[in-house]
């Protein structure tokens, strides 16, 4: 599915304490990204709650009815747009997930993505352990729109090659990427991880990113950026809370993996092969 071109919007928000300035925050810039002439627009990582594990659970929402999940839906009708709710925590029975939820320009689920790999680390001068309040997710998500094949993951999910690489078997053509990496991480592996799995699948990559922080606990490295197959940026903000569009062509991505066939390249059973030997 080629496409035509058509332009996003990343919505690097500052997120707040407080979940109704934070609602209403995102329902401004969503609307305002749509008047710049974008027609999907993209928030970021938890978007209506600080990054905060012990939190999440008090800020989840169960669809359909939670007050965030029925703004988004109500402002891509509103505004005629696909929309890539960022994340936000969401209750489903006893467990909490990480969850991006895909509104259609007619207000309608398209699809949700719950965060597969959960970020449990210690870094220098920091330690997160997201499974002390969430569950992980365990499908991939694919999503067809009128402009491209969309792929979701969330943040910690672009580290594992084989994820991506899977989407990319899928067809798909932009991957949508919520995502608060840190003043660790940031620093260090914020562009060369989106731009490597740019490269590697021939895809274009969109990381959504909060505004930085300098005084939250957890503090975000910004940054959000587009890129396209070939590894080119073809967009990144500063830190600070920002609007950040880029047009995308889907039928670059065809176009490269015809000139430049990676994927039909591989060879998986050999892989395989190999696999099992090291085993012996």
């Amino acid at each position: 599915m080629p496409g035509r071109v058509f332009q996003l919007a990343l919505c690097q928000l500052q997120i707040v304490d407080d979940k109704s300035r934070n609602i209403n925050r995102a329902r401004d810039m969503i609307r305002r990204a749509a008047a710049l002439g974008s027609e999907l627009v993209i928030l970021p990582e938890m978007f209506n709650c600080p990054y905060q594990a012990r939190l999440f659970p008090s800020y989840a929402e169960t669809y359909p009815g939670g007050e965030t999940l029925e703004m988004l839906a109500s402002t891509a009708a509103g505004e005629g747009v696909y929309l890539v709710g960022g994340s936000i925590p969401e209750r489903d029975g006893s467990q909490v997930y990480n969850t991006s939820f895909v509104f259609g320009p007619d207000g309608r689920l398209l699809g949700r993505h719950r965060k597969i790999h959960l970020f449990d680390v210690d870094l220098p001068g920091l330690s997160v352990r997201e499974s002390s309040t969430l569950g992980a997710g365990e499908e991939l998500s694919v999503i067809e729109t009128g402009l491209c094949t969309l792929g979701v993951v969330i943040c910690y999910d672009i580290r594992f090659p084989e994820l991506i690489r899977l989407l990319a078997l899928r067809g798909v053509q932009l991957l949508v990427a919520p995502a608060a990496f840190n003043m660790t991480t940031g620093p260090a592996h914020w562009d060369l991880v989106f731009r490597g799995r740019a490269v590697d699948n021939q895809l274009f990559v969109a990381a959504a990113s909060p505004a930085r922080d300098p005084a939250a606990p957890y503090v975000a490295y910004g940054h959000s950026m587009v890129v396209d197959p070939w590894g080119n940026k073809l967009a990144e903000a500063a830190e600070g809370e920002t609007i950040l569009t880029a047009e995308i062509a889907p039928g670059l991505a065809e176009e490269i993996r015809g000139r430049l066939p990676l994927l039909r390249h591989r060879r998986p059973e050999l892989y395989h092969k190999m696999a099992r030997k090291n085993k012996n």
